[in-house]
């Protein structure tokens, strides 16, 4: 009996020994960030800038490889799919996460079992516009205006953040308006702008330089709290929709079964990286929130609970397994 109570505590203090070397000897060769969009665009820039800090924290290339398509799903699903060594990651969001599982029939990858949270890199909040011409200039005034006659709002696709926004907004409020998809947030805009779409949710990147020159009016953000691009944004909570506090995510994740130490390093290394002064300002400068914040386990929980908070969302929408 003691023998064996010997050999087993050997047997876990090895074990222990192999953890924690994993961790201090990560990485040992090339990271591969797949990314789920084409190169430019606002998840695309924020891999590459975590990818550059990290090799130059880690000694180590973090190199990035775009796989735009399927709603982020293309990507997610090689990520599913790649040995879970550390040695490939995946930049994600709030969509490939929390979203798609009720969207979509059914997906190539399982975000609950087949992907884990490294690390929250940022929040993204979303403006609501409406088009000059439009006599709106408040959250009743839009009410007033939707109840009257018919309006269409744009989107960057069925299901889509701004999508979503819009759904939950109108539901919040008893009114209804007609949907009008397009492929990408900026197509969005220039339709807004053109006057063929009267109503849009669009993130602050393509859209606060066109508010601030009058091309558009803004009537408020989904966040809690105004965004330091946009400070002059009133959030939607205070200016006529209580309760109303939505942002889009960023996050780094990695295959299910990846070893904790490394994803603890990592998730470590991202945090630091996301909360310097230089990132932090270059996200503020996109339009985002920088987060940085909270563990592995305490990431598994919060995409737990997005994902329920969003399914509620998208099946009163009538929009659960439409694609």
């Amino acid at each position: 009996m003691r023998l064996a109570m010997h050999l087993g505590l050997l047997l876990l203090s090895v074990i222990g020994v192999a953890s924690t070397a994993v961790g201090q000897d990560y990485p040992a060769r090339s990271v591969t960030i797949l990314v789920p969009f084409a190169p430019g665009g606002g998840t695309d820039v924020i891999a590459r800038a975590v990818g550059q800090k990290l090799e130059q924290r880690l000694a180590k290339s973090f190199l990035v490889e775009n796989r735009p398509g399927a709603g982020t799903s293309l990507a997610a699903a090689a990520a599913a799919k790649a040995a879970p060594d550390g040695y490939t990651l995946m930049q994600a969001t709030s969509g490939t996460m929390a979203m798609n599982p009720t969207i979509y029939k059914s997906l190539p990858y399982d975000p609950d079992k087949d992907l884990v949270p490294v690390a929250l890199i940022a929040g993204v909040p979303f403006i609501l516009v409406v088009h000059p011409s439009l006599p709106v200039h408040s959250v009743a005034d839009l009410v007033k205006v939707a109840k009257e006659r018919q309006l269409s709002y744009g989107s960057g696709g069925v299901g889509a953040f701004h999508h979503l926004n819009a759904e939950l907004f109108s539901s919040m409020l008893g009114i209804r308006m007609t949907h009008v998809p397009y492929r990408g947030s900026v197509p969005a805009m220039t339709d807004l702008v053109a006057g063929h779409i009267q109503v849009l949710f669009v993130d602050i990147g393509p859209s606060i330089q066109l508010v601030r020159a009058g091309k558009a009016r803004a009537l408020g953000i989904t966040s809690a709290e105004p965004a330091a691009a946009a400070p002059e944004v009133p959030p939607l909570a205070k200016a006529g929709v209580p309760g109303f506090n939505t942002t889009a995510w960023q996050m780094m994740v990695a295959p299910a079964k990846t070893p904790r130490p490394i994803l603890d390093k990592l998730n470590a290394e991202i945090n630091a990286i996301v909360q310097t002064d230089e990132i932090s300002k270059q996200f503020v400068g996109l339009g985002l929130i920088p987060i940085g914040k909270g563990s592995v386990d305490e990431l598994t929980s919060f995409v737990k609970s997005e994902t329920a908070r969003w399914a509620k969302v998208i099946k009163d929408a009538g929009l659960a397994g439409t694609q």
